[in-house]
């Protein structure tokens, strides 16, 4: 099994989202995080004054897949995610050793 952890636009969440529920991908967790990358942030004006925002708002999307799901799960996060702009967010690929359901003690691919 592996874990897919996709930092993503937020504004591009909902099209990942069903996308994903589109391949049959139900559970995930999502959280709000903030970060940079090689952009290191924007420069923003209000009201004739400048300033940085070195912390860009994203979505962090959270799964664990079967190994014979990750690469068509991560072509579908690509595609639905893709602006072709800088900061559209990056896809890290972790094993994980051992899933358990706490409700029914299955272990494994089972409790994916």
């Amino acid at each position: 099994m592996k874990r897919i952890i996709a930092v993503i636009r937020e504004e591009m969440f909902e099209s990942v989202k069903h996308a994903l529920l589109k391949e049959g991908c139900d559970g995930m967790n999502v959280s709000t995080v903030r970060g940079r990358g090689r952009q290191r942030g924007t420069r923003e004006s209000y009201r004739g004054s400048s300033y940085c925002i070195d912390l860009i708002p994203k979505t962090r999307v959270e799964l664990i897949v079967n190994e014979e799901d990750l690469d068509r799960i991560i072509d579908t996060i690509i595609e639905s995610a893709r602006t072709g702009e800088v900061g559209d967010g990056k896809i890290f690929v972790s094993d994980v050793e051992e899933v358990i359901r706490i409700r029914t003690g299955e272990r494994g691919s089972d409790a994916v």
